[in-house]
């Protein structure tokens, strides 16, 4: 891997060298030298995809690989091109399939981990602010992590919290430290400023999901008055640094209608996001607020709105409950990422609180191979309609079985909750979404017409509580 690495490293130099005389002009000449490192078919074919965008100036994935060779400084560009596409993934997920192969666990593309559980703000039906907030795994164990996970060919390290920017010294030191490596932090944006812009701008292998809800009402309502303005500002500092950020979005009840509007996704295009992730209200925790579920059709409207953004706009989206039919289901569980929370519990999922290891008494590979972890291995994907991937909201009946199977234990603070328990609550949003999500697998999974989303009026489900995570 690592000779592999260094020949793949001056291959793409050399194509960057060229390029960047030129981005616009030059790019056929990146992928000429990015594909003579291309080892798996399905590379080959995205190369063969790209030079077919780069022949049509009008599609939207044409603009939008010329933000990226304009919108960032040299710097910047080299370390995503060689440390994301090359290390994380041509490279990196052939070796997670041998290392998956050898050992007979899961290894993931990715690790989420939290650097603390602190956190500036309390935002309405966020299960992290139940978490005492001394919480936290120092830089040690962070690289130990790090180090642990290259060995297994995983080279993109995301944070989350708490805010993880509370610690933005050490995670700045791992950055140059690890500077093969990608970063990306799930952060609320009222941390950021020009000097840790310009410390990121440095180190070239750190980015930003900035949490917004909407625009300013809907963010602010969760949030609290004047955060929405704080993200925007944190964007207009990033952008002037030329750090790569995008949104993280929590669609629910209340703000479908605005973050699932060309309006909210031109503006988030306009302030510089290069990237934006959706998520649906998982409500876990005490101060879950049930009424902020999303409606089966509201989660349908945001399936085809995903989908019509990704052919119009200059902006990588995905939907990480509604795309599961790109992703081949469930992605946790180390099947592509894990979660490793502010106690060290090595977790299937950030919304799965659910453990049998704490990574401060194994390894990384021993978490693994744990039982809950090999459980997901055995069970992926969990449902034939992969629209239906999650084992939580959309197959809760698997959930149990696994949790039972394996003996895990409860990893959620204050009210840990009994699987069985959390499962039977679950199972009617389970039931109501089935339903639509047939039908839409069974239409190929596209329609002529875009629905309209339902009533967005808070509504009360009694039998339900079920998780959600804010940053």
């Amino acid at each position: 891997m690592k000779v592999k690495q260094m020949i793949s490293t001056a291959v793409i130099n050399e194509g960057i060298r060229y390029v960047e005389k030129n981005p616009l002009e030059n790019m056929e000449k990146l992928l000429n030298w990015g594909e003579k490192i291309l080892i798996t078919d399905n590379h080959k074919s995205y190369a063969r995809s790209i030079r077919d965008i780069l022949d049509d100036p009008s599609n939207n994935w044409n603009e939008y690989i010329c933000r990226l060779f304009t919108e960032f400084g040299p710097n910047v560009r080299k370390k995503v091109l060689v440390n994301f596409l090359v290390n994380a993934s041509i490279l990196g997920i052939p070796t997670n399939e041998k290392m998956s192969e050898k050992y007979g666990c899961n290894i993931p593309w990715a690790i989420l981990m939290d650097p603390t559980a602190a956190c500036n703000l309390k935002c309405t039906g966020c299960w992290a602010a139940e978490y005492k907030k001394t919480a936290s795994m120092d830089i040690k164990t962070l690289d130990r992590i790090i180090r642990e996970g290259k060995e297994l060919g995983i080279y993109m390290y995301i944070y989350s919290g708490g805010e993880p920017l509370i610690c933005k010294d050490d995670l700045m030191k791992l950055a140059h430290k690890h500077n093969d490596c990608m970063f990306l932090a799930f952060s609320n944006g009222t941390l950021v400023n020009d000097d840790l812009a310009a410390q990121m701008a440095a180190a070239g292998n750190f980015a930003l999901a900035l949490s917004v809800e909407g625009f300013e009402s809907e963010t602010d309502m969760r949030r609290g008055d004047g955060t929405y303005q704080r993200v925007i500002e944190a964007m207009d500092i990033l952008r002037k640094h030329g750090v790569p950020f995008g949104f993280s979005t929590c669609y629910h009840s209340g703000n479908v209608n605005s973050v699932g509007s060309d309006q909210y996704v031109d503006y988030m295009i306009e302030k510089g996001c290069i990237f934006g992730w959706y998520f649906t209200y998982m409500p876990l925790g005490k101060g879950a607020q049930l009424d902020l579920i999303a409606t089966p059709e509201q989660r349908a409207y945001m399936y085809h709105r995903v989908r019509e953004f990704r052919n119009t706009k200059p902006i990588f989206l995905m939907d990480f409950w509604n795309d599961g039919d790109f992703a081949g289901g469930c992605i946790a569980g180390g099947r592509r990422y894990l979660h490793i929370n502010a106690n060290g519990d090595v977790e299937p999922c950030a919304f799965i609180h659910y453990s049998n290891v704490n990574i401060k008494d194994v390894s990384l590979l021993d978490a693994l191979q744990s039982p809950l972890f090999m459980q997901y291995r055995l069970g992926q994907p969990f449902n034939d309609n992969l629209l239906r991937p999650c084992p939580l909201l959309d197959n809760p009946h698997k959930l149990r079985e696994m949790v039972h199977l394996s003996g895990a234990q409860s990893t959620q603070p204050i009210d840990l909750e009994d699987v069985d328990e959390l499962t039977e609550r679950t199972m009617q949003v389970a039931l109501e979404w089935g339903k639509v999500a047939d039908q839409l697998w069974e239409q190929n999974h596209c329609a002529a017409d875009l629905p309209q989303p339902a009533q967005e009026q808070p509504r009360q489900r009694g039998l339900i509580r079920l998780g959600s995570r804010d940053h």
